[in-house]
């Protein structure tokens, strides 16, 4: 090849770069076929929380990759570590589903904080706290 000419083609760091945004476009896509299996399993009043949990968390911190981690939904970080997830009131025949948060949320407020919150229904309030603690949670 001569010093003028071009190379054709990719440089080795891009198609790394492209096979790893490929598989993250993989993962996310898979994890939206386990939350929504999940969903279909559980009670009508349970699946309502569910899916606009799952609503609130996706249009807050896109970045997560949903997933399930015992069989609930939940929203991981790109190194894989579950940031927070829904337990439906079925599952373990709770009077309430949970919203909860795992360590790897950004949370901390002192020396004792929150993590885990009761639902019955959403209001607009809750909603809101919700995409706040979100927001927190993913905040470095």
């Amino acid at each position: 090849m001569s010093p003028t000419k071009e190379k054709q083609g990719f440089t080795a760091e891009e198609k790394a770069a492209m096979r790893a945004r490929a598989k993250e476009l993989k993962t996310a896509e898979e994890g939206e076929e386990a939350i929504a299996a999940a969903l279909e399993k559980m009670s009508p009043a349970d699946r309502a929380l569910g899916e606009r949990i799952h609503t609130l968390v996706k249009e807050t911190a896109p970045d997560l990759v949903p997933k399930t981690w015992y069989g609930m939904p939940a929203y991981a970080n790109k190194e894989g570590k579950v940031i927070c997830y829904f337990k439906n009131a079925g599952k373990f025949k709770m009077r309430y589903s949970e919203f909860g948060f795992n360590d790897s949320a950004t949370l901390d407020d002192g020396a004792m904080w929150p993590i885990v919150y009761a639902l019955t229904k959403l209001t607009k309030s809750d909603e809101t706290r919700i995409r706040s603690l979100v927001k927190k949670a993913v905040s470095s």
